[in-house]
Order: C-alpha cells, then sequence, then structure tokens
C-alpha cells in the first residue's frame, strides 16, 4: 500500500482532554492496509460549513452526534481505479473513547466497520461477526439497531455509538461527496517518507 501525502503513525487517540489514550487495537496505518490491500491512500480533509453540518444531521438522523467541522478522510486508488473511502470516527461510549474505522465503497455502501482504538472494559467491544452485518448497508432505514441492525447484549451503548456513527459518516460521505471532487490523477503527489509502492 502505498501512502501519499502524509506520514502515518499508529493512531493514538486523545479525544477528550485529562484522558488517556485509547487502547489501541490497531494503528491508523494498518487499519488502512486492511482496508485497502496494494492501494494507493491519500489523505485528505472535508472543512463543513454550518449549512452541510445541519444537512449531515438531517441525513444522519435524530439521535447521532452532528459531524465535526474538520473531517480527515483517506481515498483509495488501485491501478487508477477509486476502490473506497474510509473515515475514522472518535466518540465516547460509555465514559471513555472508542475509534472506529468506517470503510465506504464506490456505490456509496460500507465496505468495512473495524474498531481501532478501544479504552471501555473488553467485554463491551464488538465482535468480528457483529460489524460484519454492516457490510453492504446504504443510509435508509434499516441501518438502525431493531431493524437492520441486532443489538449487543450487554453493551448495548457500543452498538449505539457504531451504528451512530455508521448513519452519521454515510450522511457525511454524501454531503462531502468526495468522489465528486477527485483531483487528477495524482502525477505531482510525491509519496510519504518510507513509503513504498507495494506492500
Amino acid at each position: 500500500m502505498t501512502l501519499v501525502g502524509v506520514f502515518l503513525l499508529p493512531l493514538m487517540v486523545m479525544a477528550f482532554a485529562g484522558k488517556a489514550p485509547a487502547a489501541v487495537l490497531l494503528s491508523q496505518e494498518e487499519a488502512l492496509a486492511l482496508a485497502f490491500p496494494g492501494a494507493r491512500v491519500e489523505r485528505r480533509t472535508a472543512y463543513l460549513d454550518g449549512e452541510q453540518i445541519d444537512e449531515v444531521k438531517r441525513l444522519a438522523g435524530p439521535g447521532v452526534e452532528p459531524a465535526r467541522a474538520m473531517m480527515p478522510y483517506y481515498l483509495a486508488t488501485h491501478e487508477g481505479e477509486t476502490v473506497g473511502v474510509a473515515y475514522f470516527d472518535t466518540r465516547r461510549v460509555r465514559a471513555e473513547a472508542a475509534t472506529v474505522m468506517y470503510v465506504v465503497d464506490p456505490t456509496g455502501r460500507l465496505a468495512r466497520v473495524e474498531v481501532i482504538a478501544f479504552n471501555e472494559p473488553r467485554e463491551y467491544l464488538p465482535r468480528p461477526a457483529w460489524l460484519q452485518q454492516f457490510t453492504g448497508r446504504a443510509l435508509d432505514k434499516d441501518l438502525a439497531l431493531k431493524r437492520g441492525i441486532r443489538g449487543m447484549t450487554g453493551a448495548s451503548l457500543t452498538a449505539r455509538m457504531v451504528t451512530a456513527g455508521a448513519r452519521r459518516i454515510l450522511a457525511l460521505h454524501t454531503v462531502i461527496a468526495p468522489l465528486k471532487k477527485m483531483d487528477p490523477p495524482a502525477k505531482a503527489v510525491v509519496p510519504a517518507p518510507g513509503a513504498g509502492d507495494e506492500q
């Protein structure tokens, strides 16, 4: 995997002042490599104005925390074709923060959901089989607990956080439309220091 425009260090999330970093399950670089094997990944940043933040909130639906005004995302291409966009979303679960990677495919559906940092007790950490139910989901009425998404016994706050994040990220993806704003092929973009062409 080639990382373009940024040298990715292991992700040590500190979402709330005064809190210890979340327990890191995967570095950001490792998570992107899992999501986009062999792809070229470029970091970009979306800057949302008030109107766009309101639109994300409207699309995400009631009970979903609003998007932040500045949102980095990672555009992946392979042999000139876009293979997806990854977003990292950090939110409070119960008392501590968790970071989830949401990968959106070129059709606007979720391709992968991965918890990469989690500072709550491990019994509240969602299992891969539970996260798998998000794959292929679009932003519709079924992307909700007790509809298309089953809950987690004993970890309802985790289930709510991950599901709300999925709705928020798909709404954000719709509003910023990153695939419609792609620059010409990145011939002039210099690869990050130490990044090879393949992994």
